[in-house]
C-alpha cells in the first residue's frame, strides 16, 4: 500500500529518510512531497536586537545570542529555528564567538526542545538538549514549569512567525518569562501544487496520507480534496502530533491516527496499524 508523507526529504548526507525506512519495515511505499518552504527572516536581530534592558535607550543593535547573561535559557520547537541559528554561525566573527565563550555560557543554562530531529539540531551547535521527549508544545510546556522559577529571567525563544500559542500562554499563567523572536515565515512550497498533481496522476491515490504541521494541512489539504475527489473517504488521514490532528478536525477531516511520539518508529506504527483490515 502507498502513503503519502507531506514533508520535506531528509537530507541526502544524512542518509536515508527514517520515516521511508520505517514505513518500508511493514511493506508500505512511501512517498515525499515537500508541502512548505521557509523563508528566513530576522537573523540580525537574532544577534543584534537589543537585550540588555538597561541600555535599551541607548543601543538597539546588540546581541541576542551575545547576551547569555540577560537570559535563563533557550527554547526551540521547530528545526527550523536551529537552522537559522546555524545560518548566523556561518559569518566567521560570530561562529568563532560563539566557539570561544557564548556557547560554555549558554551551556550553564537549560536548551528546552521538542522532539529529537531538534535536540540532534541543538547537540550540532554544541548545547544540550533538554525535554525532547516532551513531544509536543504542551507537554514542553508542562516539563520547564516544574523546573524553572516564577519571575525569573526569561526564556528565549526563537520561533516561525505561525508559532502556536500553547507554550508562551502556559508560561506566562505561570509567572515564567518568554521572549520570543520570530526568525522565519512559512509558506507553500512553490512545487506542491505540481508534485501533487503528478503523484496522483502517476500513482493513484495512496491509501494514507501523513500531515506533519498545521501549516502543511492549510497549504496541502485543499488540493489533496481536489485531487481525491469522492474517493477521499478511503483515505486515511495521519497526524504526526495532536496540534496537526487537531487542524484536520477542524477541518472537516476525520483521522485515523495520531502519532504516539513525533519519530518515525512511531508513525510508521501508527499508520501500519490504522491501514489493518478491521480498522477500515
Amino acid at each position: 500500500m502507498k502513503v503519502l508523507l507531506l514533508k520535506d526529504p531528509k537530507d541526502k548526507d544524512s542518509g536515508p529518510d527514517p520515516y521511508i525506512e520505517e514505513l518500508g519495515s511493514y511493506n508500505l511505499e512511501a512517498t515525499l512531497i515537500p508541502a512548505l518552504s521557509f523563508e528566513f527572516t530576522s537573523l540580525d536581530s537574532l544577534f543584534e536586537k537589543a537585550s540588555l534592558k538597561f541600555f535599551q535607550l541607548f543601543y538597539f543593535q546588540q546581541d541576542l545570542l551575545s547576551h547569555p547573561e540577560c537570559y535563563g535559557g533557550l527554547v526551540f520547537t521547530s528545526p527550523r529555528a536551529l537552522e537559522a541559528i546555524k545560518i548566523c554561525l556561518k559569518e566567521k566573527s560570530k561562529k568563532e564567538a560563539w566557539s570561544k565563550s557564548l556557547k560554555q555560557m549558554w551551556n550553564i543554562k537549560p536548551t528546552y526542545v521538542v522532539g529529537k530531529a531538534t535536540a540532534s539540531l541543538v547537540e550540532e551547535i554544541g548545547l544540550v538538549p533538554q525535554g525532547e521527549m516532551a513531544g509536543n508544545a504542551e507537554k514542553l510546556a508542562e516539563y520547564i514549569c516544574s523546573r524553572e522559577k516564577p519571575n525569573s529571567s526569561a526564556l528565549l525563544f526563537p520561533c516561525g512567525a505561525l508559532k502556536r500559542e500553547v507554550l508562551p500562554t502556559v508560561l506566562r499563567e505561570k509567572g515564567i518569562a518568554l521572549e520570543s523572536l520570530t526568525v522565519y515565515q512559512t509558506a507553500q512550497h512553490p512545487d506542491l501544487q505540481e508534485s501533487l498533481s503528478s503523484y496522483f496522476s502517476q500513482q493513484g491515490i495512496p491509501a494514507s496520507i501523513v500531515f506533519f504541521s498545521p501549516s502543511g494541512v492549510t497549504f496541502c489539504l485543499q488540493h489533496i480534496q481536489k485531487l481525491s475527489g469522492d474517493l477521499i473517504n478511503q483515505v486515511k488521514f495521519a497526524a504526526i502530533g495532536p496540534s496537526t490532528a487537531k487542524a484536520l478536525r477542524d477541518a472537516g477531516i476525520a483521522v485515523s491516527c495520531t502519532a504516539g511520539s513525533p519519530t518515525a518508529q512511531d508513525l510508521a506504527a501508527a499508520v501500519h496499524t490504522a491501514l489493518q483490515p478491521h480498522n477500515c
